[in-house]
């Protein structure tokens, strides 16, 4: 169904339906060769992406575009800033779908396509605001304590975590905060945990990078790119713990996590 085929049965008056008919008639000429979302902050756009989203897409990613975590569902808010996606590759994804996984194409004009891109960008969450004052040195000492063993900033770190380069300008500080509460709660893509067993006995724990049908692609706890045979491995387990430990206040306290993000903040642009 397209935001065409919707539209008649849009609750309210006919106006509501004569703009969106309208926003769609405007539109046809609108290329998916864009690298510039043409309806970026367009009211009506985000209106029409909004009711398309909510036929479409909330199914599996849910009404609020959070994701659904029993179905691996991403959350679609989060995914301008963990994946750093341009427009032009969400556009391409949502009318190619993801080949190997629950995502399917959609036949939707390059209108529509924008308008639901147009939606995803309203809905996104927003970077830090509202970051207390920090010491920027005790900060970068506490990072290196903390969080360099598996994540990168200003150039240094580890791999098995995401790279925290721009983490402030990406996420919220709460939704930051929760993660180093409480990083079990949401795994990000790309860092899931898992544990094999190999043929011969081996033992390998680390973060999931690539899998198909027939192969996967791991980071182990070394942080060695390992890729395996499905056929050559006795046990594949998917693990619900984070491989990175929750930080309570007592091992990091909430001054010394802004101390952090005030550095990680002076380097965002690198």
């Amino acid at each position: 169904m397209t935001l065409r085929d919707f539209i008649p049965h849009l609750p309210g008056c006919a106006s509501a339906r004569f703009i969106l008919l309208g926003l769609l008639s405007c539109l046809t000429s609108i290329s998916q060769a864009q690298s510039v979302n043409p309806l970026e902050g367009n009211s009506r756009a985000i209106t029409g992406g909004g009711s398309l989203f909510r036929a479409q897409c909330a199914t599996c990613h849910g009404a609020d575009a959070k994701g659904i975590a029993t179905i691996d569902a991403p959350d679609l808010t989060m995914i301008w800033s963990e994946r750093d996606l341009s427009v032009s590759e969400v556009f391409s994804t949502i009318r190619d779908g993801v080949p190997g996984s629950i995502m399917p194409p959609h036949k939707l004009t390059d209108s529509e396509l924008w308008m639901l891109v147009s939606y995803l960008q309203d809905v996104a969450v927003a970077g830090v605001t509202d970051l207390p004052a920090g010491d920027v040195a005790a900060g970068a000492e506490a990072f290196r304590m903390n969080c360099s063993a598996c994540h990168r900033a200003h150039g240094q770190g580890g791999s098995l975590g995401p790279n925290l380069n721009a983490i402030t300008t990406r996420r919220s500080l709460e939704s930051i905060m929760a993660s180093v509460r409480q990083p079990s709660v949401i795994i990000g893509r790309g860092f899931k945990p898992v544990r094999v067993v190999t043929s011969g006995g081996e033992e390998v724990q680390g973060v999931l990078k690539s899998e198909d049908a027939f192969s996967l692609q791991m980071l182990d706890e070394r942080q060695r790119l390992r890729g395996f045979q499905k056929t050559e491995l006795q046990s594949l387990e998917r693990l619900q713990q984070s491989v990175m430990p929750p930080f309570s206040r007592t091992a990091l306290s909430d001054s010394d996590l802004y101390h952090i993000l005030n550095y990680i903040q002076s380097g965002a642009a690198q």
